[in-house]
């Protein structure tokens, strides 16, 4: 029998603290980082778009390597190693409209959400502000959006996560799931909550289905690509408002997409990929 080159790690409440101990230590440096450049440069860079890139990138990879040297190394004997392999093309023609149907549902069902009133207005307010800091340079919000997220997210949710649990022995839904709320969780606004949290579960399912990381990346990737577009044309994230129809038509479309490419996926698409 020929032994898997990917460590089979299991991720338990000692994983999370150790994901939460390098994010206290990135967050450190990070914090460091601009207390230095205020004290030394007279400027409060804390708001910068570029610092801000930086600054996910700084705290992302203590998160990962913690995990890596903490968890996974003294329990494999092996490094933190994700399969990246492309798969067939049919797969991707079957994920890609799936995805944009799930997008379709999440922005409905966002659009829900109160951006006014005592509480969700100056919320809201804030949370439009944080945003156009990386809105304002369009390269910034490219590499951080379209490129880093989707990587160091990737890795932590699905590949660290995920995998964890159902390595664990969780059942692969309750671990898709779980690590999907945790996503949305950490976005830390409800806006994105709903459309984070379903995002979340089509990349458990595509990364479970597939046992390749790169899939789900790339699907993250064009998601917020596709956000990206749209706050850069439209000043808003809808597709609604980009193509002149009801959120209802938004809807219908999406639910559509989804049931016809879900049933596709997972009932006509008989290929499940095991890790070598």
């Amino acid at each position: 029998m020929e032994v898997s080159k990917y460590p089979k790690y299991t991720f338990t409440w000692l994983g999370g603290v150790v994901l939460l101990g390098g994010y206290i230590f990135g967050s450190m440096i990070v914090m460091l980082l601009s207390v230095f450049w205020n004290v030394v440069y007279k400027e409060d860079i804390q708001n910068e778009g570029w610092f801000i890139m930086a600054g996910n990138a700084l705290v992302f990879v203590p998160i990962i390597a913690a995990f890596d040297f903490f968890i996974v190394r003294p329990t494999t004997k092996k490094r933190l190693n994700f399969n990246f392999s492309p798969t067939n093309f049919y797969t991707y023609l079957l994920i890609f409209p799936l995805m944009i149907g799930m997008m379709f549902i999440g922005e409905f069902i966002t659009a829900q959400i109160p951006t006014t009133g005592p509480f969700f207005g100056e919320y809201y307010k804030f949370f439009e502000q944080l945003m156009s800091k990386l809105t304002d340079d369009p390269v910034i919000m490219f590499i951080t959006a379209v490129v880093m997220a989707p990587v160091f997210e990737e890795i932590i949710f699905r590949g660290i996560m995920q995998k964890g649990l159902i390595n664990k022995g969780i059942e692969p839904w309750k671990a898709i799931l779980f690590s999907s709320v945790v996503f949305g969780l950490v976005h830390a606004n409800p806006w994105q909550f709903v459309g984070a949290v379903l995002l979340g579960c089509v990349l458990g399912l595509v990364y479970y289905k597939t046992k390749s990381l790169l899939l789900p990346m790339l699907l993250h990737a064009f998601n917020n690509l596709c956000s990206s577009i749209l706050i850069s044309y439209t000043k808003t994230e809808s597709f609604a408002d980009a193509f002149k129809v009801s959120e209802w038509v938004i809807l219908l479309i999406g639910i559509i997409l989804f049931s016809l490419f879900y049933y596709l996926f997972m009932k006509k698409y008989k290929v499940h990929y095991s890790e070598i």
